[in-house]
């Protein structure tokens, strides 16, 4: 079956937020409407995946406990070691007719998939291999539009915005309340010195009582803070697309890989060194003008955005289809 004959997709997502966005990011780009399929797995296939394909017909199922079966999809496409079992099962049990597309490094041979996208820092090579320098998403000329469009109140507030968007300490970084106080102090620093507004953001893994104390710390100051359900709408799509400028927590490859993806000055913190993984991908962003570290004050020119999600689509499309 051809790509162009069917919008049969399925998005295979393990829980994680993070992982379902690119997930979702790659089908739309391929112009699919897929039908999501969030994972329950039975242990000890949960824990081994995506190892341990025998017996995962029956360790594999959907969230209302159901085993996956046919008709098995003309695409596949996962995100995360998890939902790699998952996509791993599909190819076998579709005869192959399944065209699996695995996103992140599923730390299995990637010929076990029809294909593999994996970022640079994963350090990932193979025929079927295709990497990208951050996380796919669907950051974008429309997508920043309607942002701006649903959430239009954010434009009454001070120029210039800062977006200040929040995630969790890593083994690569600790984000304590040490940091945050740095953090927060250059922040109202610049803002007294400049004007304008914080549109402040956290995310699920952010502890709540970060959450609370930082809550207090911007209380006062121009803008809007959302720290949960509490607040209302999640506005970040209105906040990508009103800020003036961003600044992120290093920890997340996910929300720095959206926030370079709007084409607007995007800074981070890092007072103490990262490592690993991270550091790779850090250096990567920083050597092509994307990241800068806060304070910086070099006026180069802002490259184009980081737009990798749509040209990835396009090189999936043509191995699809030559399939």
């Amino acid at each position: 079956m051809k790509p162009e004959d069917s919008a049969d997709c399925w998005v295979l997502s393990d829980g994680a937020a993070g992982n379902e966005r690119q997930a979702l990011a790659l089908a739309h780009a391929l112009e699919r409407v897929p039908r999501v399929i969030r994972l329950r797995i039975h242990e000890p296939w949960n824990s081994l995946a995506p190892h341990g394909l025998t017996g995962a017909g029956w360790a594999l199922r959907d969230a209302q406990g159901q085993r996956l079966a046919a008709p098995w999809p003309a695409l596949a496409i996962g995100c995360g070691r998890r939902a790699a079992l998952a996509t791993r099962a599909l190819r076998r049990w579709s005869g192959r007719q399944s065209y699996c597309v695995q996103i992140l490094d599923p730390r299995i041979d990637s010929q076990q998939f029809d294909l593999v996208i994996a970022p640079l820092h994963d350090g990932l090579d193979g025929a079927n291999v295709i990497t990208s320098i951050g996380a796919l998403n669907e950051v974008g000329p429309e997508w920043l539009a309607r942002g701006r469009q649903r959430f239009a109140g954010i434009a009454t507030l001070p120029a210039p915005r800062t977006a200040l968007l929040i995630g969790a300490s890593t083994r690569a970084q600790r984000l304590d309340k040490t940091w945050f106080a740095t953090l927060v102090e250059l922040l109202t620093a610049q803002q007294a010195r400049d004007g304008g507004s914080f549109l402040v953001s956290v995310s699920r893994r952010t502890p709540t009582p970060l959450v609370a104390h930082l809550r207090e710390r911007f209380n006062g100051l121009p803008g809007l803070f959302w720290g949960g359900e509490e607040d209302g709408e999640n506005p970040y799509a209105g906040l990508l697309g009103w800020a003036d400028r961003l600044v992120v927590t290093p920890d997340s490859v996910n929300m720095i890989s959206e926030a370079c993806a709007t084409g607007k000055p995007v800074y981070t913190f890092t007072p103490r060194p990262l490592s690993g993984k991270l550091a790779s991908f850090h250096a990567t962003l920083r050597a092509s003008g994307h990241l800068r570290e806060l304070g910086d004050t070099n006026a180069r020119a802002l490259p184009a955005p980081l737009d990798e999600t749509r040209e990835i689509a396009a090189h999936v499309r043509e191995r699809w289809l030559a399939r």
